[in-house]
């Protein structure tokens, strides 16, 4: 490096800086509007870089991609550099508003016994732990388990507007049918029951200021399902499936189901994936293998990550202690945050290139699915 004699302009900085480019959105990220605060003091360089979500799975590359960029200017001597994140909202149109919330991410999958809410309720807490609000929706009205994963227990209680108020663990706002009914209570209800609650749990929930709101969808694709995915502002959906051939053709209408209302998928996800042998840490795949990536290719959509077959996973959501929590360094543990990392990016693209679309078009497009 040259000696300081040159003054370096808040232009250089700029400059070098466009040469940074996001890996998944492909844009610079002074174009993209990541740079604030910038402050230049002699030979002393401060910025922020504000990413579209706290769990930027290359946030730390960006960070040091910047600072040797910027310490290569003729004049730099000290470069600070602060990673922030302001999560933004894809507004959906929708005919129920949730309001305070940002983006709400639909977990679902075509059949049962696939561990979709062990999936959604771990995925929650990974997304919480990089320091983003969520909230845990379990909307799976028949077989509320998440009560249990979570260890909570009471019914919620009430504003003197008559909203919910939702249940918080671990740092999660949660809300269940399980709160309202007895462990051992069956809920025979009929379509239009189910549809009532479930707009309230959507409408009428004192969710507050959150990032992102998880939703366990019920398993299948029907009246339940639709009544979700017509009504609530999905910003978009992940899929959970397992490697056999019967989960994965469900998982095809899944994806159908989506599609017909207009509400991107964000990917797919295996659970239940492979083995790892305690005695002679070697994988095994009980199933079969690449199953799940191989239907996400076929299908168009990205494959976020594989989840091991993990006897703790199961234990720790019997003892209402989630892994995610219970074991922040286990191999099960890094899975779900790795998805949780891809999910996040995949909703910030799809956010930014909602942000080149013209409204009037998504409200025409809207105004048509709602038709059908």
């Amino acid at each position: 490096m040259s000696d300081v004699a040159h003054s370096v302009s808040e232009e250089d900085v700029l400059y070098v800086l466009r040469t940074v480019q996001d890996p998944d959105l492909h844009k610079d990220i002074v174009s993209l509007g990541f740079i604030k605060n910038l402050v230049i003091e002699g030979p002393k360089v401060s910025f922020d870089v504000e990413l579209t979500t706290p769990a930027c799975p290359v946030k730390e590359q960006l960070k040091q991609e910047c600072f040797d960029k910027v310490m290569d200017l003729d004049g730099v001597l000290e470069t600070n550099i602060s990673m922030t994140a302001n999560v933004r909202s894809r507004t959906v149109q929708s005919s129920i508003s949730i309001t305070g919330v940002k983006n709400v991410l639909a977990v679902a999958s075509g059949k049962g016994g696939v561990g979709k809410s062990t999936a959604s309720t771990n995925i929650a807490l990974a997304l919480k732990a990089t320091g983003a609000r969520v909230g845990l929706l379990d909307a799976d009205i028949y077989g509320p388990s998440i009560p249990t994963m979570l260890g909570i227990e009471g019914a919620p209680e009430r504003t003197a507007e008559n909203k919910l108020v939702p249940k918080e663990k671990f740092g999660l706002r949660v809300m269940s049918m399980g709160f309202l009914v007895s462990d051992d209570a069956p809920v025979i209800w009929r379509g239009p029951m189910v549809h009532g609650i479930l707009q309230q749990f959507l409408g009428q929930v004192m969710w507050n200021d959150l990032d992102y709101l998880i939703v366990d969808m019920p398993p299948g694709t029907g009246d339940a399902q639709l009544t979700l995915t017509q009504s609530a502002p999905l910003a978009g959906a992940v899929i959970i499936t397992t490697p056999q051939d019967v989960s994965l053709i469900d998982a095809r209408r899944g994806l159908r189901m989506f599609e017909k209302v207009n509400v991107p998928v964000l990917g797919l996800i295996e659970n239940m994936s492979f083995f790892v042998c305690d005695s002679c840490d070697a994988r095994h795949d009980i199933f079969r293998h690449g199953g799940g990536k191989k239907v996400s290719e076929e299908l168009g959509i990205p494959f976020l990550g594989e989840i091991p077959i993990d006897p703790d996973i199961a234990l720790s959501g019997d003892k209402g202690v989630p892994i995610v929590e219970r074991a922040p360094q286990s191999a099960s543990t890094e899975a779900y945050k790795a998805i949780a990392s891809n999910m996040a990016s995949r909703l910030s693209m799809a956010s930014i290139e909602l942000d080149l679309i013209d409204p009037e078009d998504l409200k025409l497009q809207w105004k048509t699915t709602s038709q059908q």
